[in-house]
Formats: structure tokens, sequence, C-alpha cells
């Protein structure tokens, strides 16, 4: 069994799920960011409650050789879509996408299977594979 889905477990007892890892430096500190999602919202408890239960187990089994800080949160409103599990759970959301050729593009995000995604734009329907995606995010209009 590998690393992540060990955490996800962790994880899944807590009664939430996995959205995905990532290690990041800021401000010359490296973090290994553990985002969780949970039906109804994820709360400052559950994250420290999940972080608790992680931190032992990653003492024993380190996610990297050098020092870390272990942050456990949610994605976000405005989240990073990575994997096909992302386009699927995001489905009816708006999102933003730039696309290989450093086009930008919104709209609503109306079905992703393991091959790729439609969008609905101004311009109507418009299908996507994922090689076709450079970063794409779900994003919210605060209007």
């Amino acid at each position: 069994m590998n690393l992540e889905t060990q955490i996800s477990k962790i994880i899944e007892a807590n009664g939430a799920a996995l959205y995905d890892t990532e290690i990041v430096t800021e401000f010359e500190e490296t973090i290994f960011r553990i985002l969780i999602t949970k039906t109804g919202g994820v709360s400052l408890d559950l994250c420290a409650t999940i972080s608790h239960e992680l931190s032992p187990f990653l003492d024993v089994h380190p996610p990297m050789s050098q020092a870390y800080r272990l942050e456990v949160s949610s994605p976000g409103i405005e989240r990073k879509l990575a994997k096909p599990v992302h386009f699927k759970n995001a489905i009816g959301e708006k999102v933003k996408l730039k696309l290989g050729a450093g086009d930008k593009l919104k709209g609503t995000l109306i079905s992703a299977d393991h091959d790729g995604i439609v969008l609905e734009t101004k311009q109507g329907e418009e299908g996507f594979s994922y090689a076709e995606l450079n970063t794409c995010k779900t994003y919210f209009d605060w209007n």
C-alpha cells in the first residue's frame, strides 16, 4: 500500500476524503499539505483531528527526507482541478481553464470522464481532453 492510500484511510476514518497532497515551499519552509473534502464542508476541528492522527503515522512513514511542516486544510471554494476525479466532483461548477496553447476559457463544467471534460461556454459546448488542459480551477463569481 502506498503512502497516499494509507493517508486516505486515516482521513476516511474521520468521515472526510483525501482531495490531494502537495509539497510546497513558503518562506524557506517546506510544507506537506494534505487537502481534504467532506460533504457539508470542512471545519477547523476536523482538520486538527486529522492532523493529530496523521502526525504520528508520518513520523514513522515520512513523506520526504527533509524537515517539513504538516498542514491539513480544505482545497477551498476556488480549488485546483488536476485529476479526473476532481473534474467529476466539480460538475455543475464554474471553472477557468488555461489551455496548452495559452488560451484562457471560462464556463460551467457539464461533464467529465476518464478521457476529458465538456464545458458550457458563451460559444456553446466545448470538449477537451485532459492532455489539452494546462491549469484548471473552479472559481466563484463574487458579484
